[in-house]
């Protein structure tokens, strides 16, 4: 374990590996329990009020590096220029509501469209003049926690759903409850899912994708014993590849600088009419560019002072 952990410290993910996960809602509504029942596996049932927090999660998947930011926001915004900007960073975003407040999810339809519009006006007036199709994808999960709290429920599900399917946006429904660890692993498994994240990022992907080929690892009636050992074969493959990535999880990470964000988000300006269903199989291939070039200097930066640190590393 000591050996894994010393390897993803020292390791670096190329610019086209990293993605940023952003949550947002109302304050109270369990943004910063989602986050810590997905990282910590614990749940604290004092509140804190959340001014800005800043997560890192590195994975070495297949012998190559990823990098996952996820940027726990305040339920109060009072510089509207540093929100939108953190729109534009964002390759993922979590909407959270509780299901006790109708306003909570009035404010998560408000974010939906201030997410949407910020990022189809930044593809709009980058300097290639290619504007975003109206209908771009925005990988996007909208959160109903507290379903602990059924009997105080005032947001009906069928209702989210009814809004959801209305609005035809890559925007997928889940409830849960960070306080009794239920669905909230569902709510990221889901988001990595439509953002295209590679498989070995998604919580439970072993067990998923188990479960999903694991018929065929056991032969049919009338199987011919060469194809079941084939299916065999293909069982292992796929467990045998997911069990070689893990994942640390790095503490004390400071967030980029406002002028770091701002390179991001002029780079990521410059690739905005790629279809975000090819977007993975793009950022795979981009080569290191002067726009990413600061972020990689603010990588080597906090992780060169990871020994100092201290840091926790868990087996996918």
């Amino acid at each position: 374990m000591g050996d894994l952990l010393t390897e993803l410290q020292c390791t670096q993910p190329p610019p086209a590996n990293c993605f940023r996960l952003i949550i947002l809602g109302s304050a109270k509504v369990g943004k910063t329990a989602i986050i810590k029942r997905f990282l910590h596996a614990e749940f604290q049932d004092t509140y804190t009020p959340t001014i800005e927090d800043f997560h890192r999660k590195i994975y070495k998947i297949r012998g190559e590096a990823f990098q996952l930011d996820i940027l726990d926001t305040s339920g109060i915004h009072p510089f509207p220029a540093m929100r939108r900007l953190s729109f534009l960073t964002g390759d993922a975003f979590i909407l959270v509501y509780s299901i006790e407040s109708r306003e909570s999810f009035e404010e998560v339809l408000r974010l939906r469209e201030q997410i949407v519009e910020s990022i189809r006006s930044a593809g709009s007036n980058n300097g290639n003049n290619k504007s975003r199709p109206k209908n771009l994808p925005v990988p996007m999960i909208i959160a109903g926690n507290k379903t602990d709290r059924e009997a105080s429920r005032v947001v009906p599900t069928g209702e989210v759903t009814h809004v959801m399917q209305r609005l035809k946006d890559n925007v997928a429904v889940v409830e849960c409850s960070a306080k009794d660890n239920q669905g909230v692993l569902d709510v990221f498994s889901t988001l990595f899912s439509l953002a295209d994240f590679p498989d070995e990022m998604i919580p439970n992907a072993e067990r998923r994708i188990s479960l999903t080929h694991g018929g065929n690892l056991l032969p049919r009636r009338h199987d011919s014993a060469h194809k079941s050992m084939n299916r065999r074969r293909h069982g292992i493959s796929l467990r045998r590849r997911l069990s070689d990535a893990y994942s640390a999880l790095i503490l004390n990470v400071r967030r980029p600088s406002i002028r770091t964000d701002l390179l991001v988000v002029q780079a990521k300006s410059e690739n905005t009419s790629t279809p975000r269903g090819k977007r993975r199989r793009h950022r795979n291939s981009v080569k290191k560019t002067d726009s990413y070039q600061p972020s990689l200097d603010e990588a080597d930066e906090v992780l060169g002072g990871l020994k100092k640190k201290s840091s926790k590393c868990s087996i996918l």
